[in-house]
């Protein structure tokens, strides 16, 4: 009998393409593989509610969400890695005073500030022009009639500094990852963006040492698991640390090459069944 195994699967890039559709060897891969009695966790660096329903529908037995900020057994949340508020109003300060749209990440709310539902409209225009003919094969994970970002980018309110686990920079300012990084170093992880669309002026921004590999940690503790049985799969900086900390670090074949040389092995892409393949190489399905 072939032991259980847990698997941890990034969402942008190695779930889904930058065009939000998925494969469905992707989704085949995931219900077999815990029809054959293993786990499969999200692992990514979207809030909870940013993992819109047609994802979710393909089953997962639970999630790391923010960045590893949270994380969720089935539904229940079961880690919580928030920021203190005055770390949340430091940050927050410094991308007012540097002219930065930004959204903070709470579990269950993103707070936005003014720009990001525009500038977010313009990435999706850009990605749409870009992208020609789109695949029949591959089904989509976003409603076409209108993006769910936008409608909780539209959400602009007061913001709050509680629970926030994660903010998102978002600037045509090209050296705004190194001013973040200058000005919020020693306090905070700070990261290039991981989604393509957000552009080459974004960033991520966690508490120091709150990141996808010390989560996963956490939960494979909470559920009697070694880090050993462990597979983790993504493609982007955000996902270094899950790869180094499971005992199979796997890179999609679109991954970077900095995220490929800290994975043990590289998948096929996104769309060219690097999930499927992944799970079938190491006896899941």
């Amino acid at each position: 009998m072939i032991s259980p195994r847990i698997a941890f699967l990034d969402v942008d890039g190695t779930l889904i393409d930058s065009s939000e559709v998925v494969a469905p060897s992707t989704i085949e891969a995931v219900r077999t593989a815990r029809a054959n009695g293993h786990l499969v966790y999200l692992s990514t660096g979207r809030a909870s509610v940013e993992i819109y329903p047609a994802i979710r529908d393909i089953g997962f037995d639970g999630a790391i969400s923010a960045g590893g900020g949270f994380a969720e057994i089935g539904d229940e949340l079961v880690i919580s890695r928030t920021m203190p508020e005055d770390a949340v109003a430091r940050m927050v300060g410094f991308y007012e005073e540097s002219g930065y749209d930004f959204y903070l990440q709470a579990f269950d709310e993103l707070f936005p500030s003014p720009g990001v539902r525009g500038r977010f409209a313009t990435y999706l225009q850009d990605d749409q022009e870009r992208r020609g003919e789109v695949r029949t094969d591959l089904e989509a994970v976003t409603d076409a009639d209108e993006h769910p970002a936008l409608k909780a980018f539209a959400n602009v309110r007061p913001l709050s500094y509680t629970g926030i686990a994660k903010s998102v920079f978002l600037a045509a300012d090209l050296m705004a990852y190194d001013r973040v990084s200058e000005a919020l170093s020693g306090d905070f992880h700070v990261i290039t963006g991981t989604v393509p669309h957000m552009g080459k002026g974004s960033g991520e921004v966690t508490l120091d040492g709150v990141n996808k590999g010390t989560t996963v940690l956490q939960l494979l503790d909470l559920l009697g698991l070694d880090a050993a049985s462990a597979i983790g799969i993504g493609d982007s900086t955000n996902d270094i640390e899950m790869l180094q900390v499971c005992g199979v670090g796997i890179a999609m074949g679109n991954a970077t090459d900095v995220v490929k040389a800290h994975a043990d092995e590289v998948t096929t892409s996104v769309v060219d069944d690097g999930v499927w393949n992944a799970f079938r190489r190491h006896g899941l399905i």
